[in-house]
């Protein structure tokens, strides 16, 4: 027969176990995040404003209206346009510029904004082909000779 105090001992693992899981599934859910274009998002009804969400899009010129780790701007994707407000601990990437593509994440308001917390962009212009007649830049590898 077990004693009282084996009891309380298993009794108390099973708690803690039963919490350790309870927190790992809950933290899981709320760290999923799921990428949707512009249209999609407009479709999920009322999962949009529930859910973690990543939108990508090209940054509307003359829409960018930045004030330190905040900028306010309009995503464009396929003729539909998604209003943004970045509310981020860091500024706006150096690439994040008019026409430059971005990734929204976060969630989408009430109101219709999309409140991001985290932002990545790309500079369209650095990535994009070389127009037909126009030259290659090349960039000639250097090299530093040190002697001792």
């Amino acid at each position: 027969m077990q004693s009282k105090g084996s009891i309380k001992v298993i009794a108390a693992t099973v708690i803690i176990v039963g919490v350790v899981l309870w927190l790992a599934i809950s933290g899981a859910s709320d760290a999923k995040s799921y990428y949707v274009t512009i249209g999609e998002m407009q479709k999920l009804g009322n999962k949009a404003y529930t859910r973690n969400l990543r939108v990508a899009g090209n940054v509307k010129p003359g829409s960018i209206h930045r004030a330190g780790t905040h900028a306010d701007f309009v995503l464009l994707e396929l003729g539909k346009e998604l209003p943004v407000q970045y509310n981020g601990t860091e500024p706006p990437p150096d690439t994040f510029k008019d026409d430059a593509q971005a990734l929204a994440m976060g969630h989408l308001g009430r109101d219709g904004v999309f409140q991001a917390n985290q932002l990545q962009a790309k500079c369209a212009s650095k990535y994009a082909p070389a127009q037909p007649g126009q030259q290659k830049a090349l960039i000639a590898p250097t090299a530093t000779v040190v002697s001792h």
